[in-house]
């Protein structure tokens, strides 16, 4: 405790260290400054003070009556602000212990450190100043000299209440002159980005370990391109030479060249170093016979180096942290005991196993934290990821091996262990909780409205009954979520055309481009087909490796989701000539991948849309056309006798023409398939591969890819994207691109997406770009609208479509995205590339014109 007290009337500034996390209480009589002190070293919005929570409640400050309701909500403040990791002030006499044990209870709720500001004015001059207060002025001089006499009875007691620092400032001149200095916690190092070795448990296997680190590159200790290791505890016991670990393990520490944490092994010893009675159990007693030939000295520095360990570390700016027994997002960066206790021993469920060991509780398996944990302490066969989490303990002592993680890379290197030097209390081999048996997707990771944060449109929010909407998809229809990375956004249409006899146009597509700074562009053709998605492993290894499937080798699926075809050996078929073509244009190694997922059009349109196509469009086509004759013969006949019914006569015959053109549009998309015979694959663009997201990748780079893809396909399935390049403030090149729309669409294709070439662009305000516009054909757009469509009083009033929703539909369906590919690519666990894939699906039900 600081009790420090001068009467020199010239006093030295002093300097309160106070933790940037922390429940800072103000503790002093009424008149001694506490809030003018506040006000002085803390933000407004850190300071909770009781007369201010008084006058929230009953318009007093001053209005002791309401000081139980005012402190209720000062403590649900501070919780909330405490949870939410912002430091926190409490402005209050807090001379009762019963006051100060409520604030300590609440900072042990929320795992951060209690310190106590105790400001000794004497009584004489709290009496004047509240004397010269208004407010204040009729306040009994009993009342101050009870809150002194209180103050001085709790200066002995205040670190055994809880109080982990405490500082006392004893008269006006010490409280006048002091400052605060706010301080990192110890655990907090999110200023060190790295590169990173995380080392797993080594109980003493000191061979592996110097294999494992001239594996990793590094020469006595120190690594060429600076890249610093981390040991996640468990240095000792069971292994042949813990001296030798620690005495590796500890120089690297004091060069800087490493960080460690300590286990729950160090810590057992750490006692025995410091006198404790502790039980030589659990290999304590082969450490405690291999350093009793090492010198006082050493031990002495053990101690020291033990002690001074940090329960867990954040690192890389809170993408990672480091302990030894893994540690739930709730407690990262937190300073108590219980924090300290699960880092090093991990949460049990009451229970012991067949082999007589506590069984662990599975947090790994409910893990939703942003940062990547990773720790040691139970042993599993393979280092394998759940939910952003690591186990790295592999068993080195047991006849395992050493293993360790290199991030931000993400890459597992290890060593074999030499022998079993320990004999396991439970075999290897056995599963240990938290594999792939995990729950990896949770109900509470879509329900209820949801805000999505990306990196290329900030925050998205899906609203709840949009949610709920895409659950009842997700959950009856959708593909395995394993196999699920990635949902294509809509797409926005062109703008509605002013040319004569035209609903959509190129010109306004160019036109749009341009006016976003977007000066060329690539017309692809839309093939008459239906969007698929194509997840394509190398083997069913690569499948089972990455996405842990056993079986599927990938997926196809639509847009929504759902699989493509019902026969799941057809998929394999189509997957296999994919996997073919892919190997033969070199691209598996070209781009260092085992596995691409692709955008595709997958052809006929009656593979997917056959029963919409029937029910939906050409129903519009059989209520326009299948009363033609009858009604035409009818009218015909009338005519002949002299009825004046030739103005409905030349409308009907119009409609008989519409409905042929419309019969006409509709056949062009559906052909008879057997099997695999007749259907066709049109790739356009590889969206990700292992470690990297290729949406930003120019699409000139991405056709030239897909070409070769293309020319590599022996088996007839795919089918070439025909493109245009256009310069949109050419106006030579621009009439090119309308005339090859014309021409294409005149012999019956669909139309064409114009897209930016750069792909990932930003307007000179710095939003995202729409990533294509679609421009239909002209008889394409009857299935659509209907037979009719082209007449001009019909199009006059289709000319007033609402694009603007739609629009902004695709933006925001773009950014969830590309979110979704680079958390895939980017490792992340399914929840987290899921999280953004649902909310392309719940923004899809969001209501507008499907027609567009």
């Amino acid at each position: 405790m600081s009790t420090t007290a001068s009467t020199d009337t010239t006093v030295p500034a002093r300097a309160l260290a106070v933790t940037d996390l922390s429940l800072v209480v103000l503790i002093g009589a009424s008149g001694s400054g506490k809030s003018t002190f506040a006000r002085r070293h803390f933000k407004p919005t850190e300071v909770l003070s009781s007369d201010f929570c008084r006058g929230l409640v009953c318009d007093d400050e001053n209005d002791q009556s309401a000081s139980r309701d005012a402190f209720d909500v000062l403590h649900y403040i501070a919780g909330k602000r405490l949870a939410a990791d912002r430091r926190t002030v409490v402005d209050a006499t807090n001379v009762q212990q019963d006051a100060r044990r409520q604030l300590i209870e609440l900072a042990r709720q929320h795992d951060v450190l209690p310190i106590a500001i105790v400001l000794d004015v004497p009584e004489q001059v709290c009496a004047e100043r509240n004397a010269a207060r208004t407010d204040r002025a009729d306040m009994p001089r009993r009342v101050v000299q009870r809150h002194t006499r209180e103050l001085r009875r709790s200066l002995r007691h205040l670190e055994r209440e809880g109080f982990r620092t405490v500082h006392v400032l004893r008269g006006t001149e010490e409280v006048e002159h002091a400052t605060v200095v706010t301080k990192k916690r110890f655990n907090d190092l999110t200023h060190l980005t790295g590169p990173f070795d995380i080392v797993g448990d080594i109980h003493g296997c000191a061979a592996e370990l110097e294999a494992l680190l001239a594996k990793l590159g590094y020469t006595d200790g120190v690594h060429p391109e600076g890249r610093t290791a981390v040991f996640v505890g468990d240095l000792v016991d069971r292994g042949p030479d813990s001296p030798g670990v620690l005495r590796r393990v500890m120089s690297m520490v004091k060069s800087g060249n490493a960080l460690c944490v300590p286990g729950n092994h160090e810590n057992k010893y750490g006692r025995l170093l410091k006198g404790r009675k502790v039980q030589h159990t659990h290999g304590l007693a082969e450490t405690v016979e291999q350093m009793d030939a090492e010198s006082e000295e050493f031990r002495a520095e053990v101690r020291e180096f033990i002690d001074g360990l940090v329960s867990h570390y954040v690192l890389d700016g809170g993408r990672l942290v480091v302990c030894h027994a893994g540690l739930p997002e709730k407690y990262h960066g937190r300073t108590s005991g219980r924090v300290r206790s699960h880092a090093l021993y991990g949460d049990t469920t009451g229970e012991t196993d067949e082999f007589g060991l506590p069984v662990r509780y599975p947090w790994a398996e409910d893990y939703r934290g942003r940062a990547a944990v990773v720790y040691g302490h139970t042993p599993v066969p393979e280092a394998t990821w759940l939910n952003n989490t690591i186990c790295l303990d592999t068993g080195a002592v047991f006849g395992g091996k050493l293993t360790a993680l290199r991030w931000p890379e993400r890459e597992l290197v290890d060593v074999p262990a030499e022998r079993v030097w320990y004999e396991p209390a439970k075999p290897l081999r056995t599963e240990a909780p938290g594999g792939h048996d995990g729950r990896p997707l949770d109900l509470a990771d879509i329900q209820g409205r949801r805000t999505v944060e990306t990196r290329h449109a900030g925050r998205i929010t899906v609203r709840e009954e949009n949610g709920a909407a895409a659950l009842e998809v997700m959950s009856r229809f959708a593909t395995d979520p394993r196999l699920l990375p990635y949902l294509p956004p809509t797409m926005a249409p062109t703008a509605t055309s002013g040319v004569d006899g035209y609903l959509e146009h190129p010109k306004e597509a160019f036109a749009q481009y341009a006016a976003d700074g977007v000066a060329r562009v690539v017309c692809e053709e839309k093939h008459m087909g239906s969007r698929a998605v194509a997840l394509v492993c190398r083997d069913a290894e690569a499948a089972r490796t990455r996405f842990g499937v056993d079986g599927p080798t990938g997926s196809l699926y639509t847009r929504t989701g759902r699989p493509f075809l019902d026969d799941a050996s057809l998929t394999e078929e189509i997957l296999d000539r994919l996997r073919t073509a892919v190997g033969e244009a070199g691209l598996w190694d070209e781009l260092a991948t085992d596995w691409l997922l692709l955008d595709t059009e997958l052809m006929p349109w009656s593979l997917k849309a056959s029963g919409l196509l029937r029910s939906q469009y050409a129903a519009v086509g059989a209520a326009s056309g299948a009363v033609f004759p009858g009604a035409l013969a009818a009218l015909e006949g009338a005519a002949a006798r002299g009825v004046e019914v030739r103005e409905l006569l030349d409308r009907q015959r119009d409609r008989s023409a519409d409905a042929a053109a419309f019969t006409d549009a509709y056949r062009r998309y559906c052909w008879p398939t057997d099997g695999l015979d007749g259907v066709r694959l049109a790739p356009f663009q590889i969206l990700a591969v292992q470690g990297r997201s290729l949406a930003a990748l120019p699409h000139d780079e991405q056709l030239a890819l897909i070409d070769r893809l293309v020319e590599h396909d022996g088996s007839g399935l795919l089918r070439t994207t025909r493109r245009l390049y256009v310069d949109t403030g050419d106006p030579e090149s621009v009439a090119a691109g309308v005339d090859w729309w014309l021409e294409m669409t005149g012999r019956g294709g669909e139309g064409m997406v114009v897209k930016p070439v750069g792909a990932l662009v930003r307007d000179d305000q710095g939003r995202l770009v729409q990533p294509g516009i679609k421009c239909r054909g002209r008889e394409y757009l009857r299935i659509i609208y209907g037979p009719e469509y082209t007449r001009p009083d019909n199009l006059a009033r289709l000319r007033h479509r609402f694009l603007n929703h739609k629009r902004s539909l695709a933006i925001r369906e773009y950014a969830l995205g590309l979110e979704a590919l680079d958390r895939l690519a980017d490792g992340e666990p399914l929840w987290r590339v899921h999280e953004a894939v649902f909310g392309v699906l719940a923004l899809e039900s969001e209501p507008v014109d499907p027609r567009l």
